[in-house]
């Protein structure tokens, strides 16, 4: 390959990126709203407000689908393809056209899944699956998706694939098997006085089991593969430092993709599934503990040399804690998988705890991290409206997100042991009303970890906005330009 080919300017699509940055942080704070509300009527019930719109098992749909696939798939779709572009030195494969209709699909299927919860227009199953046409819908979007970054990768003026496109390429790949294993529906009224009709091909424990391999493997690729491609690309971007380890972040993709995909039985202890499986997915959850922390060791290790960074710089600060985080989480998750711990911990909220410290800890930390880092480049300012407020952010979120993990371990280890404990005559020594009310505290608690979240995520937003407006605090202002300020001086 010619040298001078390789490195002659590239018009990258940096539009498609700017509008899924946007729809990213819009649809994050829809999320983070409604993630507050729910938690919210958990307390005080009252909230549920009597209407079947704003009832909890509607609106709880709505949070888990905003954050997972509104906020988190937005930020997915914009930071891949503005890392295979510029580590494949390529402009995007389709053209701006293109890519249009899958920004626009992947909006139209937001809204009509959401509304479908409200609405009740769902297929019932374990997080309220969308009707098959929206399933269809997304399943058309995502193969557009694929087309779009695999024909980048395919037409790249580099030889080498970055490890971040690995980790996005398999989790693109990944999603769409289980989309399309999860949710084939034989439909049995399309228009029609029910309006739409439509029945699970899976029924019994194979669809228990399919759910689980779904649902779990969805936190596998989506909410951590994806994200993983981020780690892999803007934590040494923001701290101007290489990665750690190229030779472990090859053997962490590995390791971790296939072992990933068969930890959904764990879900299922003490089920139906037959134990052999339910065996077999504690095992795996149970070694997937290594890659996990060899990516999490490798990303953390990036900064050698330079962790006075971290005092001077919040964002790197969001990138680095939200690897810590991912480093709780994973050796959290198959403790949880052992069948001694699962008989404890399943059903009640320390799972709830669990799931949060990853998602927020993990996911959104380094999704803000990311979308702080693409803002001034995406709009060609010299730096973010104020550093500050990025700091504000930074330390309310993690406030919030303590008081949430915190209060819900807690409140469910203590429901865990209530509902296994026994008087000296062997009855059962707590109702389940006994169990509620004294988690209700914990509720509270919850709670206020929620709106602390949000208002740092308003923070965000606000500093977004000005950013995009060209405003600069100038009291933040630093005596000399930080360190790779200018929007594509590194790239």
């Amino acid at each position: 390959m010619n040298h001078a080919a390789a490195h002659e300017a590239v018009a990258y699509n940096e539009g498609i990126v700017r509008k899924f940055v946007i729809a990213a942080t819009f649809w994050g704070l829809i999320g983070f709203i409604a993630g507050v509300y729910i938690a919210s009527q958990l307390a005080f019930p009252s909230l549920n407000l009597g209407l079947e719109w704003t009832t909890f098992g509607r609106l709880r749909p709505v949070h888990t689908s905003a954050v997972i696939f509104a906020f988190g798939g937005n930020v997915l779709l914009g930071t891949s393809f503005y890392v295979v572009q510029r580590t494949c030195r390529q402009t995007l494969f389709g053209g701006p056209a293109f890519a249009n209709m899958i920004f626009w699909g992947y909006q139209l299927f937001i809204v009509l899944a959401a509304s479908g919860y409200v609405l009740g227009i769902t297929q019932g199953k374990e997080y309220a699956e969308p009707e098959w046409y929206v399933d269809l819908l997304v399943a058309v979007v995502w193969v557009m998706y694929l087309i779009a970054f695999a024909g980048t990768l395919m037409t790249r003026r580099e030889s080498h694939i970055y490890v971040a496109n690995w980790f996005y390429l398999a989790f693109i790949i990944t999603i769409a098997m289980l989309h399309i294993g999860n949710n084939v529906t034989l439909p049995v009224v399309v228009f029609g006085g029910e309006f739409t009709k439509s029945y699970i091909a899976w029924s019994g424990v194979q669809d228990a089991m399919t759910q689980w391999w779904y649902g779990h493997n969805a936190v596998g690729f989506f909410l951590t593969a994806g994200f993983l491609g981020l780690m892999y690309y803007f934590v040494p971007k923001q701290a101007n430092r290489p990665v750690y380890s190229y030779r472990l972040s090859i053997v962490h993709f590995w390791a971790l993709i296939f072992l990933y995909i068969w930890a959904g039985p764990h879900h299922l202890h003490y089920t139906a599934l037959p134990d052999w499986t339910q065996t077999l997915g504690m095992t795996f959850s149970i070694m997937l503990w290594m890659p996990s922390w060899g990516g999490m060791i490798n990303g953390i290790m990036t900064l050698s040399g330079a962790w006075e960074k971290l005092r001077t710089d919040p964002v790197l600060r969001f990138m680095v804690t939200s690897v810590a985080f991912y480093g709780m989480s994973t050796f959290e998750g198959p403790a949880m998988s052992i069948k001694a711990v699962n008989s404890l911990s399943h059903y009640t909220d320390w799972t709830i705890g669990h799931v949060h410290s990853g998602a927020l800890g993990w996911v959104a930390f380094v999704s803000f991290g990311a979308l702080y880092f693409l803002v001034p480049r995406l709009w060609n300012r010299e730096r973010l409206y104020s550093q500050r407020l990025v700091s504000y952010h930074f330390w309310i979120a993690t406030i919030g997100i303590v008081l949430y993990i915190t209060a819900m371990w807690i409140s469910g280890i203590m429901q865990g042991l209530m509902w296994r404990a026994y008087d000296d005559l062997g009855f059962l020594q707590y109702s389940f009303i006994e169990t509620v009310e004294a988690m209700y505290p914990y509720y509270v608690i919850r709670t206020l970890g929620g709106v602390l979240f949000l208002v740092g995520a308003l923070f965000m937003v606000w500093n977004i906005y000005m950013t995009i407006k060209g405003k600069v605090r100038h009291e933040d202002v630093p005596a000399t330009a930080p360190e790779g300020a200018r929007a594509g001086a590194a790239e």
